[in-house]
């Protein structure tokens, strides 16, 4: 990142007080010096918290809703540069509430475009996904929207310009498969896969965000920037779990494919490759609109393009189990309430969680032989 487009300047966090964030304003507030942060999210809770976490005067907290294009207008005056974070993203959720997806993925995206626009802020980052991709889900559909209102905004505007960037999955976001494989191990001494076969792309959210800042500072208008980040197995993840937090008796159950969801995911699709440039550690989409500032740009640029056809998390590097182990002892996720040091401590999960865990025959024959 070349230069400091950041330093004193105000910047609105949508759906801020997420895991997203917290990152984002934990990086711009030790390496960026802004104005004036504006968290801007539903939940009341989330930002006492964060308020509470980083008892910083630059933060300012705003509870609103991007469905609320009024609300969004008073929290976007005056503002430099919109982080969207602001998402409805689990797929069931997506699945049983498609009205509500609709709502807050495709419209309040449209409400950001205007109300951006309209408030004169130079650049909106909009943070996609993988599942946007050759989308299957109704979550993945909602974003794919997103990214094409974002992308052609660009159209609309000679001031705003509008970026995307598209991540695979976070370590330990909320809701995410680790928190919930380490809860269900913990909790029921069991790991619910849905597919042996599913593969998923990994990244650490300290990266994400590095590649949301790096596209808010390189973005001409109109990219899509896609991180290169390796794949694990989802089993491969679940048996590392287990062995670190589990015991010889922790089961893996397979609860079959849910609605919308895939057995790989993609981040670059086969549609999309013959726009791709190689930026060093990230991809850059170009867009199929043309939009004469970005390709004018990208023209002198010495920017190689991709040599693949699609880049898919069944076909990037695959961590190995050491790897996946490794890494989630770096993010501090095999620790467990019974141990601070990292293994279970059994003797006092047999004692405390035998009547509130017993969901198994077969666990609660083991404790009962004991």
């Amino acid at each position: 990142m070349s230069k400091n487009i950041f330093e004193q300047s105000t910047i609105l966090i949508t759906g801020g007080s997420g895991s997203w964030g917290n990152e984002l304003t934990t990086q711009l507030l030790n390496s960026f010096n802004p104005k004036e942060i504006r968290i801007y999210s539903r939940g009341e809770h989330k930002q006492v918290e964060m308020k509470r976490k980083f008892q910083n005067t630059k933060l300012k907290f705003i509870i609103g809703d991007i469905r609320d294009k009024d609300s969004l207008r008073i929290a976007t005056k005056n503002v430099d540069y919109v982080f969207h974070l602001s998402a409805l993203k689990h797929v069931p959720v997506c699945e049983e509430n498609p009205w509500e997806a609709v709502k807050t993925n495709i419209i309040g995206t449209q409400n950001i475009i205007e109300v951006s626009i309209e408030q004169g802020v130079k650049k909106v980052i909009d943070v996609s996904t993988d599942k946007a991709v050759d989308p299957l889900n109704l979550y993945g559909v909602t974003k794919a929207c997103g990214e094409k209102l974002i992308i052609a905004a660009n159209l609309a505007s000679s001031k705003t310009r509008f970026i995307c960037i598209r991540g695979g999955n976070v370590l330990g976001t909320n809701g995410s498969v680790i928190p919930l494989f380490r809860e269900q191990i913990l909790k029921t001494n069991q790991v619910t896969i849905t597919d042996e076969r599913m593969t998923r792309f990994l990244m650490r959210v300290s990266e994400a965000i590095k590649l949301v800042l790096t596209a808010g500072i390189n973005g001409v208008g109109g990219e899509i920037f896609v991180m290169k980040m390796p794949a694990c197995k989802i089993v491969d993840l679940a048996a590392v779990m287990i062995k670190e937090l589990g015991n010889n008796i922790t089961k893996i159950i397979n609860i079959g494919i849910r609605p919308g969801e895939k057995i790989h995911e993609i981040l670059v699709s086969k549609y999309e490759s013959v726009n791709t440039l190689d930026f060093g550690k990230y991809y850059i989409i170009l867009p199929h609109l043309k939009i004469k500032k970005t390709y004018s740009f990208y023209k002198n640029k010495k920017y190689k393009k991709i040599n693949f056809i699609e880049y898919s998390s069944n076909i990037t590097t695959q961590l190995t189990k050491p790897e996946i182990c490794k890494l989630l002892q770096e993010e501090h996720w095999l620790t467990s309430h019974n141990d601070p040091n990292g293994k279970t401590d059994l003797t006092r999960f047999k004692k405390q969680d035998l009547l509130r865990f017993n969901v198994i025959e077969g666990w609660k024959n083991y404790f009962t032989n004991k």
